[in-house]
């Protein structure tokens, strides 16, 4: 069957949409981080080795010692970065965690610069300073759901995520000629592997419905969203998927406003904004198609 050509535009959409309503999924399924991310890696895992090997992915296998060593590291990142991000939601707040965790990407140039000896421009120097500025503003003005004021452990939690998703991006950018779907499917099995004695502490939900939420989270929102994510990513515009970037933070706030009763105050929503802003702005110059990178969350 032909693709339409409007079908990437609309895969990308789907997926970003999808992951403005990941940080529900985990509060409703009570579970702590780390038995959710053990979740999410073992039903996405298998899902996407099932999907590679049957579209002959996996044959050959063609790893080097140095790809695999680096997966590893990138799997370890990857999962690290969603246990800090979903622990974040309980003491934030969906919105702001979400928020906060969009200065991944200026955490990124900054370690293209410090490691790879890329230059970092004036206006990405800019746009950190207004980006941090915003989550400063944040921190002082944001409310939970409760009307309290959101703890500053939640925020910080939210960097650290950041920071280790800015690490998991770096190393796939050293790993861009292996198919991501396939990296993905050895980071999640990676990401299983290191969770599972965590279950020993912070066990799986014992009740249907929670544990219906995971393997909602790891079917859907984990699978299917790599999946939009790989076939539609590198077909369009490196300024389209910056501007549909915006669907995810937006859905997540609205999904905490309805669902959750959360209220952003004015300081909060201009931190909000300038956060978004800065981190998502496109580059002013031609840039190459954008690389697969891992899911944001």
């Amino acid at each position: 069957m032909p693709m339409n050509k409007n079908n990437p535009l609309l895969q990308w959409t789907a997926a970003m949409a999808l992951s403005g309503t990941i940080g529900a999924v985990v509060l409703e399924s009570g579970a702590d981080a780390p038995a959710v991310a053990f979740a999410r890696s073992l039903v996405g895992g298998l899902l996407l080795l099932v999907w590679s090997a049957a579209r002959g992915w996996l044959r050959p296998w063609t790893l080097t010692r140095r790809d695999l060593l680096l997966a590893v590291l990138g799997g370890l990142f990857l999962v690290g970065n969603w246990v800090l991000l979903f622990a974040s939601y309980a003491l934030s707040s969906i919105s702001v965690s979400t928020v906060v965790y969009h200065t991944q990407p200026l955490m990124l140039v900054g370690l293209a610069a410090a490691f790879l000896g890329e230059k970092m421009a004036k206006s990405q120097l800019v746009r950190a300073l207004i980006a941090f500025g915003g989550v400063t503003l944040i921190s002082l003005s944001a409310h939970g759901a409760d009307g309290e004021p959101v703890r500053l452990e939640g925020i910080a939690l939210a960097l650290g995520a950041a920071a280790l998703y800015a690490g998991a991006s770096f190393v796939a950018k050293q790993l861009k000629h292996l198919r991501p779907h396939v990296l993905a499917a050895v980071q999640l099995v990676t990401g299983t592997i290191v969770l599972a004695p965590a279950l020993l502490v912070t066990p799986l939900p014992t009740d249907t419905s929670g544990l219906l939420w995971l393997v909602l989270l790891g079917t859907v929102h984990t699978a299917l969203m790599y999946v939009l994510m790989y076939a539609s990513i590198g077909k369009l515009p490196t300024t389209t998927v910056a501007l549909l970037s915006y669907i995810y933070p937006v859905v997540a706030v609205v999904v905490d406003v309805l669902a959750y009763g959360h209220r952003p105050t004015w300081p909060e929503g201009l931190g909000m904004l300038a956060v978004l802003a800065a981190a998502l702005a496109p580059k002013r110059t031609p840039a190459p198609q954008p690389e697969p990178q891992p899911a944001r969350v």
